[in-house]
């Protein structure tokens, strides 16, 4: 057995290690958290100073048994990450294997390279309790608000709710900017442009000032007709473009969204994977210091490769008041290998990361900006053109690049210019961008909400529990006006012009809005944007040793708590949104609409008071007509939606159709199948109408079904034919032909799947 047990949080990680490491050592995983806080519990005792209740998983009791096996006769080293999670994985491995925390032999890396690792091993800690203190506050605080808050959303709006103190502030900013992007006035005015002629070149330039309106364009324009112009100014003036500090988790978020299309979650995976490998440093960090080591590496890559002109090694200043200097922004380990990873992800997000680390250290772009002033005579409005040439790439080498060099043709001050063309074009004014996940990154960060390892989990929680949706918008159709300057006399055009189309944006559901304002009335201290960004500095001061894990959650819950008790007085009604929309003519009832257990919904007359008498009349349900929202549905729009469900005749073989909206859309029933409805109204659709889109699905079904045997078919799916009992579905392999397969094949496949290859 080795002398020496090296306990790591991850398989990956373990394995890179162990290339380092002599026969003397021995290295395993506790893969993650070996302990933590019950799942079917608050696990916390409130009123015996927030005491936590550990446990080791069910997952984990195997991992445990082997750890405890291998370390009775080895000295343990534990070499979990070196943030404040890998810092109490470690004092949770500690107790685990009842091993003294402040004895035990700690060792911290932010790259996996041989030089990091036994500089590692030859100065070891012990287990950092302020930064575990830190770790166990942040857990226990997420704790008492998710098990407290939770609860009271799940009695008042609907049960399997959750709520979180960075997730609901997460939440509430995408709700807030929609609601902002709703209630924008847009405005519009008219840029005019100009084509001059400059010594037989074109020459563009724009006027300095936008016109208000159609009127104000026209007179420009005619005006302009009989004006002369020339040259009154010229401005040439040298400046540069300098390039980013290297990555922190945020930045890099932002950056591989931006450049490569990926999700919060997607990068930090593909970084996890390239640190464990040994490929960059730690990709948690929200520092953007080089070692010194780093920086001359760059230096002696960049001069070998592009020149001494081109280096300038740079010291970058975190803006984070929170950042461990003592921690590194992102960066290849080795700046001499310009390509790593095992797949095209991995290689993708590398070559992000060694370009920007590179760029950082390397000389600003220069270039030469020219600005030509152009006076309008009888008018003291301007004309400005611009250019721009680049003098020297610098940094654009390796990162970026400047945008193509616009040059201006060759003029001199008081030249006249004939003026070939004028346009003014209509332009709107836009409300503030929604969200992506790149831009909500930026704004939690600017916030001081959360911190760069929460970004991920939290973006993908409030989109898995149906609070956010991502989505690609079409925008709409907006007439534009267009003024044209044309042998002495102004055409007016218009054209069709698509306005907020954008890709991937986070949109709130009806159901983030519903709690977001439950949650703002009721408890709006906790999910305050300053309250929550103050609780991370809270957290910074207990890691600095400053403030008492105890103290701060004391002061926490003796303010959270009382709000919980208050809330309970609050009506369900109230929480949902209930809405009196009026009262239907022909029964007489009062309208609703409320937010319900499966979502908006309307609601024709009242419950009953005593919910135990039967014979009470109960109100009728309907959904809510497409494009309609809890705030804006109207009594006119509502009621025609009691009628559905709708009976809309019958089929040739004398089955009932019925029709009606579903949580998936409009839909007919026939028997016991649901076909979707995407091109008719539910309630206006013909029984003629419906055979045609009912025959329709049994044709393309029919293209589907290669053989019935009763208990098993034979399918034609999107991914290929395959073998089914309505239960389990399997593939048919490529070499079988699907039209040649009996029910004794179809049986053995079903019995005997191909296994899966891992991903």
């Amino acid at each position: 057995m080795p002398k020496n047990l090296v306990i790591v949080e991850s398989p990956a990680k373990a394995k890179t290690i162990a290339r380092y490491l002599g026969k003397d050592f021995a290295v395993m995983s506790s893969f993650g958290h070996i302990r933590d806080l019950p799942k079917k519990d608050i696990g916390v005792d409130v009123s015996n100073g927030f005491k936590p209740t550990y446990q080791i998983s069910q997952d984990k009791e195997k991992v445990a048994a082997e750890l405890r096996k291998a370390s009775k006769s080895a000295t343990v080293w534990l070499a979990s990450d070196e943030d404040r999670e890998g810092e109490a994985i470690a004092w949770h491995v500690c107790a685990v294997l009842d091993i003294d925390p402040e004895k035990t032999k700690r060792i911290v890396f932010h790259e996996i390279t041989e030089p990091a690792i036994t500089a590692a091993v030859a100065n070891p800690r012990t287990i950092d309790l302020k930064l575990v203190h830190a770790q166990q506050a942040r857990r226990i605080l997420d704790r008492l608000v998710g098990y407290e808050l939770s609860p009271v959303l799940w009695k008042k709006v609907r049960t399997g709710l959750s709520a979180g103190r960075v997730q609901s502030v997460a939440v509430r900013l995408i709700v807030e900017r929609e609601r902002e992007i709703k209630d924008f006035k847009h405005a519009s005015s008219f840029k005019v442009s100009a084509v001059f002629n400059a010594g037989g070149h074109n020459l563009e330039a724009e006027l300095e000032k936008k016109l208000r309106n159609t009127k104000n364009a026209r007179e420009f324009l005619l005006s302009a007709n009989k004006a002369t112009f020339q040259v009154d100014d010229i401005v040439q003036k040298p400046g540069s473009r300098s390039p980013g500090a290297p990555f922190t988790t945020s930045t890099l978020q932002q950056e591989a969204s931006r450049r490569l299309g990926y999700s919060v979650r997607q990068t930090m995976t593909v970084a996890q994977k390239l640190y464990e490998h040994g490929h960059i440093t730690y990709m948690r960090t929200d520092s953007t210091n080089l070692s010194q080591l780093a920086v001359n590496a760059a230096k002696e890559y960049v001069v070998a490769t592009y020149g001494e002109k081109y280096s300038r090694p740079t010291q970058y200043k975190t803006k984070s008041k929170s950042a461990q200097q003592a921690h590194e922004a992102i960066r290849p380990t080795h700046f001499n290998k310009p390509s790593a990873g095992t797949d095209s992800g991995q290689k993708k997000l590398y070559e992000l990361i060694w370009r920007r680390a590179l760029a950082s250290q390397m000389t600003p772009a220069s270039v030469q900006r020219t600005e030509a002033t152009i006076a309008m005579s009888d008018r003291t409005d301007k004309f400005i053109a611009t250019g721009e040439i680049l003098v020297f790439d610098g940094y654009f080498k390796v990162y970026g690049g400047g945008k193509d060099d616009k040059i201006l043709p060759s003029i001199e001050k008081g030249q006249q210019l004939p003026l070939k063309s004028m346009e003014a074009l209509e332009t709107f004014t836009r409300p503030a961008s929604r969200y992506s996940e790149a831009s909500l990154v930026k704004k939690l960060e600017e916030l001081g909400i959360g911190r760069p390892s929460t970004y991920a989990p939290t973006i993908g929680t409030i989109q898995d529990r149906g609070y956010i949706e991502k989505k690609d918008l079409d925008g709409e159709p907006r007439k534009v006006n267009q003024l044209v300057l044309k042998n002495g006399k102004v055409d007016e055009l218009s054209q069709m012009s698509t306005v907020g189309a954008d890709k991937s944006k986070l949109l709130p559901t009806q159901l983030a809005e519903v709690v977001t304002d439950f949650l703002v009335k009721n408890f709006a201290s906790v999910i305050d944007y300053d309250f929550t960004a103050n609780a991370e500095g809270e957290l910074d001061d207990i890691a600095d040793g400053k403030l008492t894990w105890k103290e701060m959650l004391d002061k926490f819950y003796k303010h959270f708590h009382p709000l919980i008790k208050k809330s309970e007085n609050v009506s369900r009604a109230e929480a949902s949104q209930e809405r009196k929309l009026g009262k239907d003519p022909k029964s007489g009832k009062n309208v609703f609409v409320r937010y319900g257990r499966y979502g908006p919904v309307l609601q024709l007359g009242e419950a009953p008071k005593d919910k135990k008498d039967k014979e009470a009349p109960k109100p009728h349900f309907a959904p809510l007509p497409e494009g309609t929202t809890l705030d804006d549905v109207t009594l006119m729009q509502a009621i025609p939606m009691f009628a559905l469900p709708r009976i809309v005749g019958n089929t040739l073989k004398d089955e009932e159709i019925t029709t009606n909206i579903g949580r998936f859309g409009p839909y007919l029933k026939v028997g016991s199948a649901f076909i979707s409805l995407k091109e008719h109204d539910p309630l206006k659709i013909s029984e003629a109408e419906a055979r045609k889109v009912i025959i329709s699905k049994q044709k393309a079904d029919s293209k589907k079904l290669l053989a019935d045997y009763g208990e098993v078919q034979v399918l034609n799916g999107p991914y290929g034919p395959y073998v089914t009992d309505g239960k389990i579905n399997v593939k048919i392999p490529k070499a079988t032909d699907p039209k040649k397969i009996t029910e004794k094949d179809a049986l053995k496949l079903l019995a005997n799947p191909p296994r899966k290859k891992r991903r």
